[in-house]
């Protein structure tokens, strides 16, 4: 199930918005605030956490998308929950540019983020069926063992490919969606995860077989 709102709930809110009804942008932006937590926190710098917490983060961007929200609706050039990851996704780049920049140069706007993986049911229902259970049956059985693999598995991807499976499993974004937020064809987005689903499962694979040597 998607962290995100669904889609026609959403719509009558921002009717209601378009309306000027009382108090709907509250409940517009307070029924997403838990997805851009969500979403916040898997990508937030474990570095960065110690100086900004993920509330602040979505605090500025519930702030940011109240102030932008009419623009918004004049040109709705995206869903809104889209629309909001997406200003979350700047927000948290801003955040590592700032906090950062003394260590290192500047982050790239296109350089990846850092990646907290939920420790969940979806975390260990993809981490499980991408593991070869027999040639693992000990770590297939542990949680914490097949939670260690799959998040060493996950930091080896390409970034663009460690996004694809944070959208589709995580966040359940569709492959449309998940075109759109990236500006990609649907048969483009779909290539790119189905590559980086077989790359996390030999990455894990690869692991036991060293493992087991």
């Amino acid at each position: 199930m998607s962290i995100w709102p669904q889609a026609d709930d959403t719509q009558e809110l921002l009717a209601g918005v378009r309306a000027g009804q009382s108090g709907a942008i509250d409940r517009l932006l307070d029924r997403h605030r838990t997805a851009v937590r969500r979403m916040v926190s898997m990508r937030i710098d474990p570095q960065l956490q110690r100086r900004v917490d993920a509330s602040d983060v979505v605090q500025e961007v519930m702030i940011e998308a109240n102030r932008r929200l009419r623009d918004y609706l004049k040109n709705p050039v995206m869903p809104f929950h889209l629309w909001l990851r997406q200003m979350a996704k700047d927000r948290l780049i801003d955040a590592h540019r700032r906090h950062r920049v003394a260590a290192r140069r500047s982050l790239d706007r296109e350089q990846p983020l850092a990646v907290s993986l939920p420790n969940d049911d979806t975390t260990y229902n993809l981490a499980a069926q991408l593991c070869d259970s027999e040639l693992t049956p000990a770590a297939s059985a542990t949680w914490k063992e097949l939670e260690r693999r799959f998040a060493s598995a996950c930091a080896e991807l390409d970034p663009q490919d460690e996004e694809m499976v944070l959208m589709r499993h995580f966040e359940q974004l569709s492959n449309s969606e998940v075109a759109q937020a990236l500006d990609l064809s649907p048969q483009a987005a779909s290539m790119r995860y189905l590559r980086a689903i077989r790359r996390l499962r030999t990455l894990m694979v690869d692991e036991d077989t060293d493992n087991a040597s």
